[in-house]
């Protein structure tokens, strides 16, 4: 079996037996370079090898199923569980083997405003089959990270923070970006940015603050980025965690290390989960789907 993880700019797929990866590919094909109507090739011309040794058998999830993918795939509302996901596949026109595609899922906060994931609820349900029916608080960083609540085989609501984006908007196009210096990851600057946004006087005040800091002589130019990236994630874990709350992590190394240095720092215990768990989630719907 295939299971495959197209996002907005990378494509991830691995050749499975009974859950276990025998072998990957991992490039920066994702559906943004992909013409309209020309996804079918570009997914032959990735899995050729695969396809040649006789997988029949591709499960996809992500982007791949947004309006700007192969199809759009109808979204799921919440509680979902695993095997409400996996009814919900659709089969789409491929010569030579059957490919499926999963639902994104929806969620809706108190006063009605939806939020959306496509791709990470395969990552939850892999977690799910790792942690069983109890409670639990999952953080999945990224460039839009998701925060999901698991409860009795569900996942039964999530919220999305653009802390990652937000970051590279105000380096790259905000006056904050004119400060900085580029400079590896320096700990005591995240963790003073951790600091800042426990304190009173709101994120949008927070972040000219790190301007004034620059100006004054306060903040290094080689510290700015950290400073920042401590304020955002610090804002984040504080709008998604309740005091003291567990939270399990899955997602890139780096990326990884970091949230679990703020959630220490911010009094959260954590456990990290391995990156690839979107792989077991697949191979587990794939068996669900039949």
């Amino acid at each position: 079996m295939i299971a495959v993880d197209w996002g907005t700019t990378s494509f991830r797929a691995y050749r499975l037996r009974e859950a276990a990866i025998i072998d990957r590919i991992e490039t920066r094909g994702g559906i943004l370079g992909v013409p309209a109507g020309a996804f079918p090739a570009a997914l032959r011309a990735a899995l050729a090898p695969w396809l040649a040794a006789g997988e029949s058998e591709v499960l996809m999830c992500g982007m791949v199923g947004s309006r700007q993918g192969w199809a759009e795939a109808p979204y799921l509302t919440c509680p979902a569980s695993p095997a409400e996901i996996a009814a919900a596949a659709m089969t789409l026109p491929f010569d030579g083997a059957r490919v499926r595609l999963l639902p994104g899922l929806v969620t809706r906060c108190p006063d009605g405003v939806p939020d959306v994931m496509r791709g990470e609820e395969t990552k939850l349900v892999g977690l799910l089959a790792t942690l069983g029916p109890s409670p639990a608080l999952v953080c999945l960083p990224g460039t839009h990270s998701k925060w999901a609540r698991l409860d009795a085989g569900q996942i039964t609501g999530f919220t999305t923070h653009m802390s990652g984006e937000l970051r590279a908007v105000l380096l790259e196009h905000s006056i904050l970006g004119r400060l900085a210096q580029p400079a590896p990851p320096d700990e005591a600057a995240f963790r003073r940015g951790l600091d800042r946004a426990a304190a009173p006087g709101g994120l949008a005040r927070h972040l000219f603050g790190t301007r004034a800091l620059g100006l004054l002589g306060e903040l290094p130019a080689t510290a700015t980025e950290s400073y920042l990236s401590g304020l955002l994630i610090g804002a984040e874990i504080a709008a998604a965690a309740m005091p003291g709350e567990s939270v399990h992590l899955a997602g890139a190394e780096a990326l990884v290390a970091r949230y679990a240095l703020a959630l220490g720092a911010t009094g959260h215990p954590c456990r990290r989960h391995d990156e690839d768990i979107v792989a077991q989630g697949l191979a587990r719907l794939a068996v669900m789907a039949g």
